[in-house]
C-alpha cells in the first residue's frame, strides 16, 4: 500500500518483486530460508529517496531517532490470529520446520520463546508512540474492514492525493484476493524432498483463530492477553461481521 501510494499507484512498476521495491531491512540477518537475499545494506543504502522499507524489528532495535527523521507505519494485529498466522509460517518456512502442534506454538509464543518475541513488549512501545506525528499506528483488522478508509488514512498521513480513479484501482489491487494471485507479493515456497510449491499468502482472515484453538487453550489466551494489557487502553478486534 505504502509504495503504491508513493509511487502514483504505477502498476506496471509494482510487477517488480515488492522484496526490491520495498526491502525488508532485517532479511540478511535472519537464518536462510532458501530464498535468495535480493537487497542487501549496500543495495539499501543506494536506493533513491523517498525509500519504503519494511521491518518486523520493535522500535527500540531501530535508529533511535527514527519517528524524528522518518514516517512510520505501524500495523498491529490481533495476538489470537497473530500466533495462527505464525504458527503456520513456522511450518511453511525450511528453516524454522516446525513439527509439533499449535498448542505448543502457542505457548512458546506466550513465553516470548520465539523470533521477534515479546509480542506485547513490540506493540505497546508502538501504541505508546502513536501520538507521534511521523508515526501512524493502524490496525490490520481496520484494513480488513474498511481497506479503502484506510488507503484514504495512509494518503493523508504521508501527504499524498490520489484521484479516486486511483482510489479505486489501489483497493482493488489490495484485496486479498488480489494480493494472494500477485507473484511479485505471494512468492512460493518449496517445501521437504517433494518440492512441492506452498504458497507464503495463506488466508488473511480475521477470527480464523476459532479453527485452531479448543476452548481450554482459548481461555488460556484471553487470561494471557488480559494481563498483558492491565494498564493500557490498547484493545483489539478479534471477530468481524464483515471483511473487506
Amino acid at each position: 500500500m505504502v509504495w503504491m501510494i508513493t509511487h502514483n499507484c504505477d502498476v506496471e512498476a509494482a510487477k517488480e518483486k515488492l522484496q526490491i521495491r520495498s526491502p525488508f531491512i532485517e532479511w540478511p540477518t535472519l537464518p536462510q530460508t532458501g530464498a535468495p537475499v535480493l537487497m542487501d545494506f549496500e543495495k539499501i543504502d543506494a536506493m533513491a529517496s523517498p525509500r519504503v522499507l519494511k521491518s518486523h524489528l520493535p522500535f527500540y532495535l531501530l535508529p533511535p531517532h527514527l519517528v524524528d527523521t522518518c514516517k512510520v507505519v505501524y500495523v498491529a494485529r490481533n495476538p489470537k490470529d497473530v500466533i495462527v498466522s505464525y504458527f503456520h509460517h513456522h511450518r511453511l518456512v525450511n528453516c524454522q520446520n516446525y513439527t509439533n502442534d499449535i498448542d505448543k506454538f502457542a505457548e512458546y509464543f506466550m513465553n516470548d520463546e520465539l523470533y521477534y518475541s515479546p509480542f506485547f513488549g513490540h506493540i505497546l512501545e508502538g501504541w505508546a508512540k502513536r501520538d507521534h506525528p511521523n508515526v501512524l499506528f493502524i490496525f490490520y483488522e481496520d484494513m480488513k474492514r474498511n481497506l479503502r478508509g484506510e488507503i484514504e488514512k495512509v494518503c493523508k498521513f504521508l501527504d499524498k492525493s490520489l484521484s479516486d480513479e486511483q482510489l479505486e484501482l489501489l483497493t482493488k489491487h489490495l484485496r486479498f484476493d488480489s494480493v494472494v494471485k500477485n507473484s511479485a507479493i505471494n512468492f512460493l515456497e518449496s517445501k521437504g524432498e517433494s518440492k512441492e510449491p506452498c504458497k507464503f499468502i495463506r488466508k488473511g482472515k480475521t477470527g480464523d483463530w476459532k479453527n485452531h484453538f479448543s476452548p481450554e487453550l482459548n481461555v488460556r489466551l484471553d487470561e494471557w492477553i488480559k494481563k498483558s494489557l492491565e494498564g493500557s487502553d490498547l484493545k483489539f478486534t478479534m471477530e468481524l461481521d464483515y471483511q473487506d
